[in-house]
Order: structure tokens, then sequence, then C-alpha cells
């Protein structure tokens, strides 16, 4: 199951609405943001400056949102994970003179970045790297868990005096 992430560098084009509700320019933020993202980087050679993205996989559990990024031969010192509010920032750096010209088409930096929804635990987050995926795993705080809400009789309601 997907869940509502608002990916991107956080430069739009257009001021977020302040009315708290549906953001009807959303899909069409994402579409453009992502095919700049693509002619960015198939505009200029590999490494020449350009950054990339990793391929990644979201998830939702009941207790946490789990994100998975594909990272193959970059060291865990080269990355860095950060939480700004309710924005998860991968970033980090492939250099050449680290792995040689193996990854050649993959190297220099790279950066993600996710809206998580609110209702998260940010002190108990944890990430971990394992055979180039990094995993990480955001907890959700006790009030975001989903809940069912009885319904009870009001005196007074529904009778005829």
């Amino acid at each position: 199951m997907n869940f509502p992430v608002r990916r991107g560098s956080g430069d739009t084009m257009w001021p977020r609405p302040s009315w708290g509700m549906v953001d009807p320019w959303h899909d069409f933020e994402n579409v453009w943001s992502q095919m700049g993202r693509f002619l960015g980087q198939a505009s200029g050679p590999a490494g020449a400056g350009h950054g990339w993205m990793p391929m990644t996989e979201e998830e939702e559990t009941d207790e946490a949102y789990v994100i998975k990024a594909e990272l193959p031969g970059v060291p865990r010192d080269n990355i860095n994970v950060e939480m700004d509010g309710n924005d998860l920032c991968i970033t980090g750096e492939m250099d050449e003179k680290s792995h040689g010209k193996v990854l050649a088409h993959r190297r220099g930096r790279f950066s993600y970045r996710s809206s998580m929804p609110s209702g998260i635990d940010s002190e108990h987050i944890e990430a971990g790297l394992d055979h180039g995926v990094l995993t990480v795993r955001i907890p959700k705080s006790g009030e975001s868990k989903p809940r069912r809400i009885g319904i009870v009789e009001v005196e007074g309601e529904g009778k005829s005096a």
C-alpha cells in the first residue's frame, strides 16, 4: 500500500495553498519535477556535476513507513539520512576516487527527498545498509494509528416530546 508523499527538492513553481486541503497542483508538480530530473540527467555526460536520484520503494505498515533506496557500490560513510520536520532527505556522493570507473554511470551527487505524513516518531528512526539497499524505517507515533470510534446515543436526540 502506498502512502501520500511529496517528492522533490522543495522548490516549486507555485506557492502551496494555505487552506490545508487538497492541493490541485500536486500531480502536475510531480510530473513536472520528474520530467525535469529525467531531462537534467540525460542532458549531460554522467558524472559531469549532474545529480542522480536512487530508485526507491515506499511502503506503509501498521507500525511504520519503510523506504528502501538502491545505492549499489555507495559506501556507508558517503550517505546522509536526515529528517527535517516531516521531510526525509537522503543525500550523498559516489566519487570516482573511491571506486574507480566500475560504476561510472552512477558517480556524482545523489539526493532523494520525501515528505512524510504527520504523526511520525522522529526520535526512533532507523536506517541500515545491506547489499547496496538502504532501508529507512520511520515509526508512526501512537496518535497516527487508525482506530474505530464508537458512536453513543445522545440523550434528547431522536426522542419526541
